[in-house]
């Protein structure tokens, strides 16, 4: 099937910025997207990751700069004289034509010969053959997001852009889909651009990640590196959530040491992203263990004393909520093994991370940046108000 694809070029953006009035919804965006691979623009709402993909499709006119596939200048081309295509969250679908007409409508415009060959070929790729004849509405939501694909790829574009296609499906049925549309990328081989504001769907399908922030690209790279080693609170929150220690560096020697609300830890100096001697320190929920009271730590591990507040069964791995004694709660995720004894709510424990697993930041960070109004409980929590000795409130660290 690759073969039916010519060979593409990278697709790069330079300088490229839409201005509405005086806001600048994209921000002097340079960005190379390398052909054939699966690239993901994430980011909330506002951040400018439809308006940066609608230019590329031609559907809306750069303020300043430029839009090349590979040394073709695309930046004023009319949307049908470009080679790109776009899946849509709606589909699109035409109701009054089956399946196969709505694939082969293109082709038919424009006096294409083997249409049927072509269109069983696309209607194969996407596993699709047997309801050929078939309308849209006889149709799963899956499978019309599948006859989406089949329709843009019949006409061979070097790009195929994907505006938030799987945001009308239901959970279970999106994580499929995102299986189906990594492996139809992957059998094609041409470049895929796909915009979502889901860190999850993001992380399965894409092989390079652009979090986007208010018009700008906050962080770039493999959904694993921007993860494990964010640059910014805002990466750090918006790719997962984060526990996050406002502290100061009393120590740098390959190790990185930090003392925070009067407790030590220790990172490695890779992990941090500053050369600030004000930094936040972060882990993931899922890098915490619990130790009750009286069991051993292994050596060499961060550790925080804390009361659990909440646990929460959610299937794979139980959530809990520990109370420092500054007031700060950490979120911990503990994986379900069986039938081992799990800490009670009231319950004295100790916090232990490997400090591999640590990252670094900025201590100016805002700790609420890239965190949903909604999951909010009371205002911002700075590492400015750390220093003022104030406590943050219960939602920091989720």
């Amino acid at each position: 099937m690759a073969d039916a694809f010519k060979q593409v070029d990278d697709l790069h953006l330079v300088r490229l910025t839409k201005r509405y009035g005086e806001h600048a919804a994209v921000d002097d965006l340079t960005l190379t997207i390398p052909a054939g691979s699966f690239f993901a623009l994430l980011g909330p709402s506002g951040c400018g990751k439809t308006t940066t993909l609608r230019m590329v499709a031609g559907l809306e006119v750069p303020s300043e700069g430029m839009i090349r596939i590979g040394e073709q200048d695309i930046t004023h081309l009319r949307p049908f004289k470009r080679p790109v295509n776009t899946v849509f969250q709606s589909y699109a679908l035409f109701p009054h034509m089956d399946i196969f007409e709505n694939v082969a409508f293109g082709l038919r415009r424009r006096g294409e010969k083997n249409v049927e060959l072509r269109v069983n070929e696309m209607l194969d790729l996407v596993e699709l053959g047997p309801m050929a004849r078939r309308r849209p509405a006889q149709l799963s939501g899956g499978q019309q997001q599948r006859v989406a694909v089949a329709r843009a790829l019949i006409n061979r574009p070097d790009v195929l852009l994907l505006d938030e296609p799987l945001g009308a499906l239901d959970l279970k049925l999106r994580r499929q889909m995102q299986i189906e549309l990594k492996r139809i990328q992957t059998e094609v081989g041409i470049t895929f651009v796909h915009v979502t504001h889901d860190q999850e769907e993001a992380m399965t399908m894409a092989d390079t990640i652009a979090v986007m922030n208010q018009g700008r690209i906050e962080q770039l790279g493999a959904p694993q590196d921007i993860y494990d080693t964010p640059h910014t609170a805002f990466a750090a929150n918006f790719l997962g959530q984060s526990n996050m220690l406002p502290g100061e560096v009393v120590g740098r020697d390959g190790i990185v040491t930090v003392r925070a609300f009067g407790q030590v830890v220790r990172l490695p100096q890779e992990k941090v992203s500053t050369d600030a001697d004000r930094i936040i320190v972060g882990v993931r929920p899922e890098k915490l263990h619990l130790h009750r009271e009286g069991t051993e730590v292994p050596a060499g591990r961060n550790t925080l004393d804390g009361v659990v507040t909440d646990a929460s069964f959610v299937g794979v791995s139980t959530q809990y909520l520990v109370a420092t004694s500054w007031g700060q709660e950490l979120i911990a995720f503990e994986q379900n093994m069986g039938s081992a004894t799990r800490p009670a709510v009231g319950e004295r424990v100790v916090v232990s991370w490997e400090p591999g697993h640590s990252f670094g930041l900025d201590g100016g960070d805002d700790l609420n940046a890239g965190i949903e109004e909604d999951l909010r409980e009371v205002g911002h929590y700075t590492a400015s108000d750390a220093q003022a000795g104030l406590a943050p409130t219960p939602a920091v660290g989720g």
